[in-house]
């Protein structure tokens, strides 16, 4: 990792080339806190047969994970802070500071490939749910899609006036997640369809914090429908 004069520190990661051989799509892939690219770059397997023309790129956030320095994190947690959805301070200050890094690293690989956002789906787990949502809503230019997997909006309750575009939105969340409460993908799809956005949600019955076979097979579907 290096950082540039503005202080924005440049990403890197895993990348899997579009089956084709020319990307005209490209998804990015956002993993959790303490975890890293390697281990969200796996998903590209579930969707390269419908996604032939995709390159898909998983960068390491930039940061190492404060109790995991195998991994990395977006931003670090107050752990001794409450998981209320509206009171989370480190959560709403540490997205927001993180947003221009990834915001920086999709202005390039754009650069690079000749493609943009409407040809870029975002996907997230967890921590990578939330900066996906955070970055996704903040662009000028709409995405192709975003999938929050386990994880909802930093500040859900305050988004009017701060979405800039309105990408469609898929969030699929364990019923017993006991990390991320399902709560926070339930109130984050309710205030993003008041605010007039495509969204849907699937709740994964006993699903813990991990994306189950049923959530899969949900957000796969919502990526056949976008790219149709």
């Amino acid at each position: 990792m290096s950082e540039n004069d503005a202080g924005i520190k440049k990403l890197s990661g895993p990348m899997v080339k579009a089956n084709s051989g020319k990307a005209k799509k490209l998804v990015v892939l956002l993993h959790g806190y303490g975890s890293d690219g390697n281990d969200m770059i796996s998903l590209s397997q579930f969707w390269a047969g419908i996604l032939p023309d995709a390159m898909f790129v998983a960068p390491n956030a930039p940061d190492a994970c404060a109790i995991n320095p195998m991994g990395y994190q977006w931003f670090e947690l107050d752990t001794s802070s409450t998981l209320d959805l509206e009171k989370n301070i480190s959560r709403l200050n540490g997205s927001k500071a993180a947003r221009p890094n990834i915001e920086h690293f999709l202005q390039s690989l754009w650069r690079e490939t000749g493609l943009s956002a409407r040809d870029t789906i975002l996907i997230g787990f967890s921590q990578g749910a939330m900066m996906a949502l955070e970055v996704g809503l903040a662009l000028e230019e709409e995405l192709k899609g975003i999938v929050a997997f386990s994880g909802g909006l930093p500040d859900p309750k305050n988004m009017a006036g701060k979405i800039k575009s309105k990408p469609p939105i898929c969030f699929v969340h364990g019923g017993n997640d006991d990390v991320v409460p399902v709560g926070m993908s339930v109130v984050s799809s309710e205030e993003l369809k008041k605010l007039g956005l495509d969204v849907r949600l699937h709740i994964s019955p006993t699903a813990t914090h991990t994306i189950a076979q049923d959530g899969l097979e949900f957000a796969t579907n919502f990526i056949k429908e976008i790219i149709a």
